[in-house]
C-alpha cells in the first residue's frame, strides 16, 4: 500500500485519502443506524446508551485499528 489512508492527529487519526473518508463515513452511518434502531425501542436515555454502547465501541475500535494500520509507510 503506497498511499496513507489516515494521518496521525494527536491521539486521533484524520482521513487523508478517499479510502479513509469512506471508512469514516461508513462507521458513522452504521452508528447512526444502530442509534435509530435502538432508540426506537428504548424507554429512557439509559436504555439507549446501554443499547448502543457495544456497537459504538466495536465500530470505533475497528476504525482506530484500521487507521493505525494504514497511517504508516509500508516497507
Amino acid at each position: 500500500m503506497k498511499t496513507k489512508w489516515f494521518r496521525k492527529w494527536g491521539w486521533l487519526y484524520q482521513p487523508a485519502s478517499w479510502q479513509g473518508f469512506a471508512i469514516v463515513t461508513g462507521a458513522l452511518l452504521f452508528c447512526a443506524q444502530v442509534f435509530w434502531a435502538v432508540d426506537r425501542k428504548s424507554h429512557s436515555v439509559s436504555d439507549t446508551l446501554y443499547g448502543v454502547f457495544p456497537f459504538f465501541v466495536c465500530s470505533f475500535l475497528l476504525l482506530d485499528w484500521i487507521a493505525a494500520r494504514t497511517s504508516r509507510e509500508s516497507n
